[in-house]
């Protein structure tokens, strides 16, 4: 696998696949991110070109709704700076800030891969996002998973 894979959340009333769809360029940053295991997966191991599995969560249907790529190096989410924003962190400052993203380019819109899909594949079993009591909103997908994800798409 020349490129990491990783699943990213996205809540749709938040940001929707659609809504990246009519943004410009198919292009969002991926703000808000507030776990610092995700935080130093895009700080750390992200590469522009990397591929995205983006996955709606928090919302009835749950699953895998598209494909996109990392789109940019990490920087500093702005948000962490607003006090108006629900994202706001008061120790991070801008000569010294905690909150780092990425930007994220949809590729393409796929058929919703939902999470009874997913769990039915016994390949995905050891799948980040399928462990119980998982929460994070970033994970690697190795490549064997994403080989079986590509064959359900």
């Amino acid at each position: 696998m020349a490129q990491q894979v990783w699943l990213m959340k996205s809540e749709p009333e938040e940001v929707s696949i659609d809504d990246v769809l009519a943004m410009p360029k198919k292009t969002v940053a991926w703000t808000g991110v507030r776990n610092y295991q995700a935080r130093n997966f895009m700080m750390r191991d992200m590469q522009v070109g990397d591929i995205v599995l983006f996955y709606h969560s928090s919302c009835p249907q749950p699953g895998i709704v598209g494909l996109a790529r990392v789109a940019s190096k990490p920087y500093p989410d702005a948000t962490q700076f607003d006090p108006t924003s629900k994202y706001f962190d008061m120790k991070a400052t801008l000569n010294k800030p905690r909150w780092f993203h990425v930007d994220v380019q949809i590729t393409q819109k796929t058929r919703w891969i939902g999470l009874k899909e997913l769990r039915d594949q016994p390949q995905l079993s050891s799948m980040r996002l399928l462990a119980k009591g998982n929460r994070l909103s970033i994970t690697p997908v190795s490549e064997e998973e994403w080989q079986v994800i590509q064959t359900l798409l």
